[in-house]
Parts: C-alpha cells; sequence; structure tokens
C-alpha cells in the first residue's frame, strides 16, 4: 500500500511556529481543530504524518516508538529553519513525543502534552489493557503483536455528533486514522512513555499539561504522575466537558486558546482553512 503524506502546514510571520503531533493509530487531521485557534492568534503550524502512521495495521507494526520520534525530529528540523521560535503540542502519544523532542533539542522554547498515557487505565478500558506489566511482557511475542482490539464507544469523545462520525467511520472525522489499536503498538506506546519519564527530568521548557477528568483511556493520574517527573514548570489544566480526545472534543477552544497564551501568542491573525496538505 502506497501511504499518502497527510502532513499539513500553515505558516505564520516566521515569528512563532509550533509543531502538532498526533496520537497513536492517528492521522495530522486530527490536530487541525487546535491549530485553527492556534493560527489565529499568530502561530505557524506544521502537522508531520508520524512514521508508520496513515497505512495499515501492518504498516504501523513494522515501525517503532523510536520510529515515531525519528520521523517527528526530522519536522522539527524542519520547522526550526523556518521560524524564531519552535513550539510542540500532541496528544497522548504525540504529547509524549513531543517531550522527548525537548529534551533532545533544549532550545524548544514550550510544551503542551493532551492526555498523557502512562497506563491504560481510564474507566472505559478493557482489562487486557489495564494490566501493564502483563501486557509488557507478552504484547510484543510474534503471535500476539499482531492481535488487535476496536477501540470502544465513545472513542474518546465526549461529544456525541464527534461519537456518530467515529462510529459510522472513524475516516471521515480523522482521515488516515485507523479505528483498531494492535497489541504490538500497545507496547512500543508502553516504552515510549517509560523512555519520556526517564529524559522528563532533562526537559526545562515549560510544559502545559492537559487531561480531562473524565479521560475514558487513562487517568487523570497519569497528568500528575508526568508533573512529577518534569526537570522544569509545569501548569494543569483539568477539563470537566471532554473524554480524552480533548483537541477535538466539547472543549478544544479552551485547550487551544489555553496553549496559545501558554506559547505566548504573538498576534491574533485572520480565521483559516486548514484543508491543504503538504505533498498531497
Amino acid at each position: 500500500m502506497i501511504i499518502k503524506d497527510r502532513s499539513f502546514r500553515v505558516r505564520g510571520d516566521g515569528r512563532k511556529g509550533v509543531l502538532l503531533l498526533h496520537g497513536l493509530t492517528g492521522a495530522p487531521a486530527e490536530m487541525k481543530a487546535v491549530g485553527r485557534v492556534l493560527h489565529r492568534q499568530g502561530f505557524g503550524l506544521y502537522a508531520p504524518l508520524l512514521a508508520g502512521h496513515g497505512g495499515t495495521e501492518a504498516d504501523l507494526l513494522k515501525t517503532g516508538w523510536r520510529d515515531w520520534v525519528a520521523s517527528a525530529k526530522a519536522a522539527y528540523l524542519d520547522l526550526a529553519r523556518e521560524v524564531d521560535e519552535v513550539y510542540v503540542a500532541g496528544i497522548c502519544a504525540g504529547g509524549a513525543i513531543g517531550l522527548e523532542l525537548c529534551a533532545a533539542f533544549p532550545e524548544i522554547r514550550g510544551a503542551a502534552v493532551y492526555s498523557m498515557l502512562f497506563e491504560y487505565d481510564g474507566w472505559n478500558m478493557p482489562k487486557v489493557t489495564t494490566g501493564a506489566p502483563v501486557i509488557q511482557a507478552v504484547a510484543n511475542l510474534p503471535l500476539v503483536r499482531r492481535i488487535s482490539f476496536l477501540q470502544p464507544h465513545p472513542y474518546g469523545l465526549k461529544d456525541v455528533r464527534l461519537q456518530g462520525l467515529a462510529a459510522n467511520a472513524l475516516q471521515s472525522l480523522i482521515p488516515g486514522a485507523l479505528d483498531r489499536m494492535p497489541l504490538g503498538c500497545m507496547h512500543q506506546l508502553y516504552r515510549l512513555a517509560r523512555h519520556v519519564e526517564k529524559v522528563a527530568p532533562q526537559v526545562r521548557a515549560p510544559v502545559l499539561v492537559v487531561h480531562a477528568r473524565e479521560d475514558d483511556l487513562a487517568h487523570l493520574r497519569n497528568a500528575h504522575r508526568l508533573r512529577a517527573a518534569l526537570g522544569g514548570p509545569s501548569e494543569l489544566m483539568v477539563l470537566e466537558d471532554s473524554y480524552h480526545m480533548v483537541h477535538v472534543d466539547r472543549q478544544h477552544l479552551d485547550v487551544g486558546a489555553r496553549t496559545a497564551a501558554f506559547f505566548g501568542a504573538p498576534a491574533a491573525g485572520a480565521p483559516v482553512v486548514l484543508a491543504a496538505a503538504v505533498n498531497a
């Protein structure tokens, strides 16, 4: 299968740019809702397609967390050539990757981490996902890693209209996303999270941690665990009317506005439609 590059880029005035990192099994389109808010506040944007994403489960299983990080690092270096200051914002695995970038590139000015996940311990997760040590032990075995599970209703969304779109055709809501999670990829996400916890003391850039109190995939304790590990300043924004997908759910405008303010919004711009993909 030929994987279409679904990355998108919206140029600003060259002063501040935000690298937007989608989640595991996700795609860049999921970052457009927050991206619109950021661009209206004057930020340039670049949302790359992470390695292995945008195709099939088999495509994704050919990659691991180091490949995802490598593709994000390449995107960062690309954006850094165009703007004076780079910030990173990502959902779940994308947020963790953003912190790895902050540790590797201390010149990054700030990060926003949406719905950090160390454990799949939210109120709606199947029992197979909640035993992290067991998953770590068996999920990457050859006969196990290809087993996948359908991401359950409400799909990380509290917004009923978005739930309906996700149930009928996730691709219509997030083009390029997968609706199933292979256990081998979950194993890689756990490895990424453990790595980020180790390097988090090296992160000196300010970090905005955004988490829903009713996150259906990852309990709020994941946000507190992240803040305890970070070496620099951090702020916590707890949402009361969202589930895991805080960047597209009912409070995405609040998430975008708080992120823009945290990053020191340079100016208010004109409304923009994020439609054009890079290399489309």
